[in-house]
């Protein structure tokens, strides 16, 4: 394929496709991505260089338009976490998509999937086996790449690395860290990735790929706690622990929720070391080799250090969140919508109060009663959500589906407007918006608390934290200007 070729991204609002588009764009091909919320990618740095299209990989017609004309097509997608039926789901997802790539006339589908053993798969490794089947199974030919655990800022795995690693100096583990496998920097998955728009036509197969160490889970802590700079690690293992035990520890320790985290406890349990490197034939490796694992792991410390991170693995959205947006329709007019409404007038320059109102969350707080928030945020972790600790991916900007803690940016127009939609356990929908206007020559902020209950339970929620409701968002408006001031 020639280097201004058409290709297709799906996944780009998730980790690995929204850091392989403008790897794609330097390399000089024409993208097109393929998402189903458009709005995600406005913000985007790479997103005015790119054609972006709606379309739900379920959707033959949608998807089928969205494949015209594309050459490559890069299948991104992947469930985390979700209920009992996300294997069907990822294997309905993958036929459609592939029906279409056929019907379109692609030259060739990219697939990432997981590195497997022979051994029992994990329920989520053995779906990402049967997708990349399934893709080598179509007429159009498929290059399949397969990695264990990506070593990069902001990805689900490192996250959960580095916190267990930072949080805990001595901690007993299950049996999985005794698991070998073959970590892979992000930076070489990319490479791989981008490489692999112009392998020639007539490659249709799976390759391994994998960095140049073979470690286990706990070799990767103390590597890790080497690379940061910190004391060695006691690492006692010990038998007892389920991935569902496991599971909830992680999401108690580190920020990644337990519904995201058992497919990765899950996976770690079969060892997952390359059984070939025929990939080079391909893509050769670089004069300087393959990135190590605790040059990655330094690699990803200095882009948080630097607050540097692209994506995060909260970059797509989370498993069993919501995905409404505000209430608007006038189908919303006939049921409840319950609004807490706050308004402020002060002297402070509008452009300082933003600045404020762009920060808030992660490391900067909530600015009201942070003892409440930190107890909804332990409630909600208790409940199998996120909770708190996801943090920001940026601790001073904001764009279109960043999270923030147990929120997501739904919209925000700088110096004017954020509007956050709740991703916490809730019997409903809830949206928080804060605003900035001048008139009269004053600053005015405006803050809007909205609630969509869900049944009988949704109700009887607001009106029992309606006092609560006081405390916290009427405090906020003072805080934030005080803040500001």
């Amino acid at each position: 394929m020639s280097e201004s070729g058409q290709v297709l991204v799906t996944g780009a609002t998730g980790y690995i496709g929204g850091r392989l588009v403008p790897e794609l764009l330097d390399a000089g091909h024409r993208v097109r991505c393929m998402v189903r919320s458009p709005a995600r990618l406005r913000d985007l740095p790479w997103a005015g260089s790119t054609e972006i299209v709606a379309a739900d990989a379920l959707d033959a017609a949608a998807t089928r338009a969205a494949l015209e004309d594309v050459d490559v097509a890069y299948y991104l997608i992947h469930t985390m976490g979700g209920g009992k039926g996300f294997a069907d789901a990822d294997r309905r997802s993958a036929r459609a998509f592939a029906a279409a790539a056929e019907a379109a006339g692609v030259r060739r589908i990219v697939y990432l999937g997981g590195l497997t053993g022979d051994e029992d798969l994990s329920p989520h490794l053995r779906s990402r086996a049967e997708v990349a089947d399934i893709f080598l199974g179509c007429r159009v030919p498929a290059v399949v790449l397969r990695a264990a655990v990506i070593i990069g800022s902001g990805s689900a795995s490192f996250e959960m690395l580095r916190y267990l690693t930072e949080r805990l100096p001595v901690m007993t583990t299950p049996r999985w860290v005794r698991s070998r496998t073959q970590p892979i920097a992000v930076h070489d998955v990319l490479r791989y990735l981008r490489a692999c728009a112009s392998i020639p036509e007539e490659v249709d197969r799976a390759f391994d790929i994998g960095g140049p160490d073979v470690l286990t889970y706990a070799d990767m802590m103390r590597g890790y706690a080497a690379a940061a700079g910190l004391p060695p690690r006691c690492i006692i293992p010990v038998p007892l622990l389920s991935p569902w035990l496991s599971s909830h520890w992680v999401g108690l320790v580190t920020p990644v929720p337990a519904t995201i985290a058992r497919p990765l406890v899950e996976s770690l349990r079969n060892e997952a070391v390359c059984r070939e490197h025929d990939i080079a034939a391909y893509v050769p490796d670089p004069p300087e080799g393959l990135i190590g694992f605790r040059l990655a792991v330094a690699l990803a410390l200095r882009k948080i250090k630097e607050a540097d991170v692209a994506t995060r693995w909260s970059s797509a959205s989370t498993p069993g969140a919501p995905s409404d947006p505000l209430p608007t329709d006038p189908d919303w007019a006939g049921g409840s919508l319950y609004i807490d409404r706050r308004t402020l007038t002060s002297d402070v320059p509008p452009g300082a109060l933003w600045e404020v109102i762009e920060g808030i969350g992660g490391g900067n707080g909530w600015y009201s009663l942070p003892v409440a928030w930190r107890a909804r945020g332990v409630l909600d972790r208790i409940a199998g959500g996120v909770g708190l600790r996801r943090g920001r991916r940026d601790p001073r900007r904001l764009r279109v589906g960043d999270s923030i803690d147990f929120w997501r940016v739904e919209e925000i127009e700088s110096g004017r407007l954020l509007r956050l939609r709740a991703e916490m356990r809730l019997p409903g929908l809830a949206w928080l918006e804060l605003a900035v206007r001048q008139e009269d020559g004053r600053t005015v902020y405006e803050q809007r608390a909205i609630f969509y209950p869900r049944g009988l339970l949704g109700h009887l929620y607001w009106w029992t934290l309606v006092p609560f409701h006081r405390l916290i968002f009427g405090r906020l408006p003072k805080n934030l200007v005080t803040a500001a001031s």
